[in-house]
C-alpha cells in the first residue's frame, strides 16, 4: 500500500504516523525527543525514529514510504530544508531534510514549521475545512500563528509569517524574551494566565486550567485574571482581522481547552472591538495534539503531487 511517513517533533515528545493516500492513519507511534541529552542526540532520535517508521512500512505494506513530512519547532527554512534554530531543542542550522533523505535511502522529505504544519491540517481537514482564508492560533506556552490562504500556509518572505504572539498589545508592559515589552503571548498565552493566576491565588502550583475552573465557579480573582487575558487576546485578534481579513479564526492550544469559558467572552470582546472589519467565525481547533502529525502527512503528499506536476 502506498503511504508516507509523518513525523511531528515537539520539545519533549515526537508523534508519528504512516499515512495512506486518503489520509488514513495506518500506523501510529510516539517517542521521547530526548532533549536532555543535547541537540545531537535529538537529531539522532529523529533519524532513528524515521528509519524505524520506514522499516515498519516496508514490512507491513511491502513497499518503501513514498515520501516523508517532518514538522519541527523554532525557525525553519522550508525551501532549503534546514532547521535554523530552536531554543527548546538547542540546535542551529541543522540540514535535517538532507539528513533524513539520506537515512531513508533517498526518500523525498518535506520539512515544515510545527505551528504552520498544524495549521495546514486544521485548515484542510479540521476546524477550517472549507474556509478559503483562516488564521490558526494555538495558545500554549507561547502564541504563534499560521496564515492559511486557499489551503496553503503563507510562510512569509523569511519564514516567520504569523508570529502574532510578538505583536505588542500593551506598550511598555511585561518584558518578553524577544526583547520587546507587552507582547501578546506575555498576556494571553496559557503560561501567562498560569503565572497571573498563581500570583493572584497565592498558589504557586496553580495553572491556567485551575484558573478556568475558578472562573466557572465565579471566583472574582480568577474572573479578573481571565478577563485581562481575554481583552489582550481580543485586541490581538482584531489587529490580525484588520490586516488579514480571515474568514475563520481557529483557536487551539491549552487555553482553548477551557471551551466556552474562553470562547463566549472572547467572541463578545472581538465583536465589541470591530468597526468596519468583517467579523470572522471564531472556532476551537478540532484536531488537538494530532494536528502537527496530520499536517506532516499532508506536507509529504503535497511534495509528491508537486513532483508529479513538475
Amino acid at each position: 500500500m502506498r503511504h508516507v511517513i509523518a513525523l511531528d517533533v515537539g520539545g519533549t515528545g515526537m508523534k508519528a504516523a504512516l499515512v495512506g493516500p486518503d489520509g488514513e492513519l495506518l500506523h501510529e507511534a510516539r517517542r521521547d525527543t530526548g532533549r536532555d541529552r543535547g541537540p545531537d542526540a535529538v537529531v539522532a532520535s529523529i533519524l532513528d525514529f524515521a528509519d524505524a517508521l520506514r522499516a515498519h512500512g516496508l514490512a507491513e505494506f511491502g513497499e518503501q514510504a513514498a515520501a516523508a513530512g517532518v514538522a519541527v519547532p523554532g525557525i525553519v527554512d522550508t525551501e532549503k530544508g534546514v532547521a535554523v534554530y530552536a531554543a527548546n531543542l538547542g540546535w542551529s542550522d541543522v540540514p535535517l531534510r538532507d539528513m533524513l533523505t539520506a537515512r531513508l535511502g533517498g526518500t523525498p522529505v518535506a520539512l515544515g514549521h510545527d505551528v504552520r504544519t498544524g495549521g495546514l491540517a486544521e485548515g484542510r481537514i479540521g476546524a477550517g475545512r472549507g474556509a478559503d482564508r483562516f488564521l490558526f492560533m494555538p495558545l500554549g506556552t507561547g502564541i504563534a500563528g499560521a496564515i492559511g490562504i486557499n489551503g496553503v500556509i503563507e510562510p512569509g518572505a523569511h519564514g516567520s509569517a504569523g508570529e502574532i504572539g510578538h505583536v505588542v498589545i500593551r506598550p511598555g508592559g511585561i518584558p518578553c524574551g524577544c526583547g520587546q515589552r507587552g507582547c501578546l503571548e506575555r498576556l494571553a498565552s496559557a503560561s501567562a494566565v498560569s503565572l497571573a493566576w498563581a500570583e493572584a491565588s497565592g498558589d504557586p502550583e496553580a495553572d491556567a486550567a485551575d484558573c478556568a475552573r475558578a472562573v466557572a465557579a465565579g471566583d472574582p480573582r480568577a474572573v479578573a485574571v481571565w478577563q485581562e487575558a481575554v481583552d489582550a487576546l481580543a485586541d490581538g485578534l482584531v489587529m490580525a482581522v484588520t490586516l488579514l481579513d480571515p474568514r475563520t479564526l481557529i483557536i487551539g492550544g491549552g487555553l482553548a481547552e477551557a471551551g466556552e469559558t474562553l470562547f463566549t467572552p472572547l467572541r463578545a470582546a472581538v465583536e465589541e472591538r470591530v468597526t468596519f472589519q468583517k467579523l470572522p467565525t471564531i472556532v476551537p481547533a478540532a484536531l488537538g495534539d494530532t494536528a502537527g502529525c496530520l499536517g506532516a502527512g499532508l506536507l509529504a503528499w503535497d511534495l509528491l503531487a508537486t513532483e508529479v506536476s513538475a
